[in-house]
């Protein structure tokens, strides 16, 4: 019975990583791309349900060996987007996006299993260190039209990795954290005026529900930095307003309750200073 069940374990051990290796596209056959992506997606599919209704692979997902193996696919999926990235700089194909988007909605769908095995924080960290790189090249104004459709799944996939920080989900030094909003904060705002110049019948879009996503969790990771950091990011956030006319996103709830802490913690000072040259007098 015992042998058995040591059978059983590591059969569901093999299917789950397996199915994570075909998922995040690390093993893959030599077939036509369309029969490669049916076995990625229905991959996705088989790791999402294991994850859901499978007891042994919530054990699983502790073993050392899985988590390497979904490190290597962070690892590869993040180097494939800087590879396609930077090889338009040299090359502009005539459907430059497909390739892209195909990377960012892996990714997408990374950020929709990873907190289940509590491993976001590999991506988060992952993709802090490489957003200088992601924006240098998404920003070349030789790809500013060519690749619209890319630039608005960027700030969707940025959003969740905002989400993941500003609610402690994962947790990230406070330098890291200003510099995730300090880095994605105006390329958001600039691509929302270019996603809206586009007019309404464009079908690149940045609707409500994305803006109302990425604002509360901007204003969420905003609130948990450090006073001098906030400052920081509140007076970029401003300077967008005064020059550019850029109202999104509005980080103003933030601002507001800085502004009360920052009152506030003068006041305290104030009084604490009174009270100490009070008692020295006295003295």
């Amino acid at each position: 019975m015992q042998e058995a069940a040591i059978d059983a374990s590591l059969d569901t051990k093999n299917v789950f990583s397996s199915a994570l290796r075909f998922a995040m596209s690390i093993d893959t056959l030599k077939n036509s791309p369309e029969l490669v992506d049916e076995l990625k997606t229905s991959a996705q599919e088989q790791v999402e349900f294991m994850l859901s209704e499978d007891e042994e692979v919530r054990l699983l997902i502790s073993e050392e060996e899985v988590k390497s193996v979904v490190r290597l696919g962070i690892s590869n999926v993040i180097s494939t987007l800087l590879d396609r990235l930077s090889s338009l700089l040299i090359f502009l194909p005539e459907c430059p996006e497909f390739g892209l988007l195909k990377t960012l909605y892996d990714i997408e769908w990374l950020c929709k299993v990873l907190p289940r095995m509590e491993l976001m924080k590999d991506l988060v960290f992952k993709w802090a260190d490489v957003s200088s790189e992601i924006l240098m090249i998404a920003q070349n104004c030789k790809l500013d039209s060519q690749i619209l459709g890319v630039k608005v799944k960027l700030v969707e996939v940025t959003g969740k990795i905002l989400e993941a920080v500003g609610y402690g989900i994962v947790i990230v030094p406070s330098k890291s954290r200003t510099c995730l909003l300090k880095i994605w904060l105006p390329f958001i705002r600039r691509l929302k005026t270019l996603v809206d110049a586009e007019g309404s019948e464009s079908e690149y879009r940045m609707d409500e529900d994305l803006c109302e996503f990425i604002e509360g969790s901007m204003v969420s990771l905003v609130l948990t930095l450090p006073s001098n950091d906030q400052a920081e990011v509140f007076g970029e956030w401003m300077r967008g307003i005064g020059l550019e006319g850029v109202k999104f996103p509005d980080l103003s709830e933030a601002f507001e309750v800085w502004c009360y802490r920052s009152k506030s913690a003068k006041r305290r000072l104030l009084e604490k200073c009174d009270r100490l040259a009070g008692e020295n007098l006295d003295r």
